[in-house]
C-alpha cells in the first residue's frame, strides 16, 4: 500500500474533563474517499476541526505527509478543502466572488480559478447562479456554493461536513457523483454524514465514531463479515450498543469563519459584507 497521505496518531481531544475524542488513530491514502458517521455527541465535529488544524489534541499528533515528510496539518491548510455545515458565505458578494475570495487567499489565478468552478457548476446544475448575490440563496444553495469553494483550488484533501443536509433528492445525488468523480480522480476525501446509506453508496471505507473512540473501520463488506450483520444498521447498532452521549461535546462554531480569518489576516481589504 502506498504512503499515507494524512497519519492522526492516537489523539484525543479533551474539553475541560469531558473526553471527545479517547485515542483515536486513522491513516488516510491518497484517492480515498472515507465515511464518517456517527450520531450527535460522537466527536465527528471535533475530528475534523482536528484534521483541518482548527483544534489541537490533548494527546497524539495529527500530520499531513508530503512528500515523505511528515508536517504538522496546521502548515499545509492550502492543501485542504473544507465545507463545514454552516457554509460562511458573505451575503454580499455572488456565488462567484465568494469563490474568488477563497482561490486567491490561496494563491490560485482567477481564470485557471473560474474554469475549474464553471466545470464543478455544471456538473451541479448551477452555473446560471454564480454572479447572483448570496444572499437570499436557499440552504441547499448555499451547500452547493459551499462545496465549490472548498475543491476550486484543487486541494490534495477534502473534508465534508454533512455536504448534502438541506438538498433535495436530485441535488444530494448530484453532490455525491461530484464526490465521487473527484476520488476517482485521485483524490481523498472525508466525508461526514450521519445516513449510513449515503455512506454506503459512496464511500471505500467507513468509520463508525461512537462516544469519541472508533468502534469500526473498514470497507462496508468488511464492517458487515466483522459484525455478522445483514445490513450497516444492524452493524452499526451492535457496534455503538452502549447509551450515547445526550448532547454534542462541541462548542457550534463555524469551521469556515475560523479558516477565513487564518488565510485571510493578509488579506483584509477582500472582506466585504456579513458571513451566512
Amino acid at each position: 500500500m502506498p504512503s499515507p497521505l494524512l497519519v492522526v496518531d492516537g489523539v484525543s481531544k479533551n474539553f475541560g474533563d469531558v473526553a471527545a475524542l479517547s485515542n483515536v488513530s486513522i491513516q488516510l491514502h491518497k484517492g480515498e474517499i472515507v465515511g464518517l458517521v456517527g450520531g450527535n455527541g460522537a466527536g465527528k465535529t471535533t475530528l475534523l476541526r482536528l484534521l483541518c488544524g482548527v483544534y489541537r489534541p490533548s494527546n497524539g499528533t495529527v500530520r499531513f505527509v508530503d512528500d515523505g515528510e511528515n508536517k504538522p496539518v496546521d502548515q499545509v491548510r492550502e492543501r485542504l478543502g473544507v465545507v463545514p455545515e454552516s457554509t460562511g458565505l458573505y451575503s454580499r458578494l455572488t456565488a462567484w466572488e465568494n469563490i474568488r475570495y477563497h482561490t486567491r487567499i490561496h494563491g490560485r489565478n482567477d481564470e485557471k480559478s473560474w474554469d475549474r468552478t464553471h466545470r464543478f457548476a455544471n456538473a451541479l446544475d448551477i452555473e446560471d447562479e454564480l454572479h447572483r448575490p448570496t444572499r437570499g440563496f436557499s440552504r441547499g444553495m448555499r451547500q452547493k456554493i459551499a462545496l465549490i469553494r472548498a475543491i476550486a483550488h484543487g486541494p490534495d484533501l477534502l473534508l465534508l461536513d454533512e455536504p448534502t443536509a438541506g438538498l433535495d433528492v436530485t441535488s444530494a445525488r448530484k453532490v455525491r457523483d461530484l464526490v465521487k468523480q473527484l476520488g476517482d480522480d485521485g483524490g481523498t476525501v472525508i466525508y461526514s454524514t450521519h445516513m449510513l446509506s449515503e455512506a454506503q453508496r459512496i464511500c471505500d471505507r467507513i468509520i463508525i465514531l461512537h462516544n469519541g473512540t472508533i468502534r469500526a473501520d473498514g470497507s462496508p463488506s468488511e464492517l458487515l463479515k466483522d459484525t455478522f450483520s445483514e445490513d450497516l444498521e444492524d452493524a452499526y447498532i451492535s457496534l455503538t450498543r452502549d447509551v450515547a452521549r445526550s448532547e454534542p461535546v462541541e462548542k457550534d462554531s463555524t469551521i469556515s469563519n475560523i479558516l477565513l480569518g487564518i488565510f485571510s489576516r493578509k488579506n483584509r481589504s477582500l472582506n466585504r459584507g456579513e458571513e451566512e
